[in-house]
Order: structure tokens, then sequence, then C-alpha cells
């Protein structure tokens, strides 16, 4: 491996043990996909005014949304209203980039089964943890008031606006706000944002799943340049954790928290 590939691996993650093992692995697993997304000083500008609007917007959407009750209208209508934000935003703030990987044969190609393959492992685990939540009340908690919306609601309204806030989320987080970052470290600073965003919803279980979720997101829109991973991975992750996280506290009461009139 060239002394170019070894600096990407040791950008990518910095720890002795694991750029070893970076080293030692196929140069196509770990080279970035070459790409162009210079853009000039007035589009960069004009792109990081949209995203800093648009990501106080969005998450005071998110927030409202999830103050609503499970399966009204009211939420329905938030929710599906956070994920045209995100998808507006993001079109708006300038060009987004599918992205790329590279093959055993150094020949380009969109990604399809790395990112289906990443968002069923990232489901594993969050099932190990979920396991783990139930025996700390706090956390059982906060995970309850979240699976009521899909154990009260209309099963497909809540997988329509799951899946439609998924991908949502990717073209806005991954695609405009993290080319609006630059270059000055933009996976932590965009999964940063990402996290902030769901402070908004006041709910402990979701701050903590943006966090590994975000930085895995990100980590795959700096490797392939563009948003279908993220946004595949994302999209797994998603049906995986609604079809089989709410049996496994079913078992417990739904918690009624004190709700706002309905307008």
């Amino acid at each position: 491996m060239t002394r170019a590939r070894r600096r990407i691996g040791e950008s990518l993650i910095s720890d002795a043990g694991l750029t070893r093992l970076l080293h030692r692995a196929p140069s196509w697993l770990v080279d970035k996909v070459p790409r162009d997304h210079w853009e000039s000083d007035a589009a960069f500008a004009r792109r990081r005014r949209v995203t800093a609007g648009v990501s106080v917007l969005g998450a005071g959407l998110l927030g409202v949304s999830l103050s609503r009750k499970p399966d009204s209208p009211s939420f329905y209508a938030l929710t599906f209203g956070v994920a045209a934000t995100w998808v507006a935003g993001g079109l708006a703030s300038g060009p987004l980039h599918l992205g790329w990987v590279q093959t055993p044969r150094a020949t380009l190609r969109r990604p399809l089964l790395t990112p289906v393959v990443a968002g069923a492992g990232a489901f594993g685990l969050f099932y190990a943890a979920a396991l783990v939540a139930k025996q700390v009340p706090p956390l059982e908690a906060a995970v309850t008031r979240v699976l009521r919306y899909a154990q009260q609601g209309n099963p497909a309204l809540v997988a329509a606006t799951t899946l439609a806030n998924g991908v949502a989320e990717e073209v806005f987080f991954r695609g405009a706000l993290y080319a609006a970052v630059g270059a000055d470290h933009p996976v932590l600073k965009s999964s940063a944002v990402y996290s902030l965003a769901t402070v908004a919803t006041r709910n402990p279980a979701l701050v903590l799943a943006s966090v590994p979720m975000g930085l895995l997101f990100a980590l795959q829109r700096r490797v392939t340049g563009g948003i279908q991973a993220p946004a595949l991975t994302h999209l797994t992750w998603s049906v995986l954790m609604l079809r089989y996280l709410p049996p496994l506290f079913a078992d417990k009461p739904s918690i009624d928290v004190e709700q706002p009139a309905e307008p």
C-alpha cells in the first residue's frame, strides 16, 4: 500500500492498532473515492447560511412533533413536516452527491450491499443495548416513551414517517450540512449538530442513539463522498428497529406523559 493510502487510513482512525489493521487491508476498503466537490466561496457561504437556518427550524419542529399524542393527526403532520424541512433545506443549500465506492478491481460503483450490512450490524448492537436499557429504569422509560408512537400509531403511517425522516436526515445532515462544514473535521462537527438537533426531543434515549449513528453515517459520507451509503444504512437500521424493538418492550405499559391540548 502506498504512503498516500496509509495517510488516508490514519486520517480515518487515529488509534494505532486499528491503523495497523487498515494498513494490511486491501486498498479498496480504506481508500477515499476520488471526487470533485469544490464550490465557489459564494456558493459555500450560501450553503452555510441555509443549513444554519434549517438546522434550527428542523430541530424545533422535531421537538414539537414528539410532544404530540401518538396516532394524532398533528403528530403525523408535524413529523412529515420535519422530513420536508430537512429535504427542502438540503436541496436549497446546493448540489448533493450520491457517492461512490471502489471495487476490488479499482472500478467505481454506487454503494449498495455494504451500507445494508452496516445497518443490520448497527441494529444488532442497538438490540443488545436495548436489553441492557430494560434493566435501567430511566433508560427504559425513555425508550418506552419513543416506542409508544409505534405501539399506538397506525402501522402504515408510522412506517412512512420513519422512512421519510430517515432519508430526509441524510439529505440534510450528511448532504448539505456535511458539505457546509468544510474540510475542518466535518465528521465530528456534522455529527455534533445532528446530536444537538435531537436534544429538542428532550428524550435521552434518542440523544444517546444519535451519537454513534451520527458518527457512522458521517464516516460513510466521508469515505463515499455522498449520501447514498448513509441513507441505505439509516433505512435498514430504522426498518429493523421499527420491526423488532417495540415487541421487546411490549410487556411494559406505555408511559403516558402530559401532552398539550390539541389545537
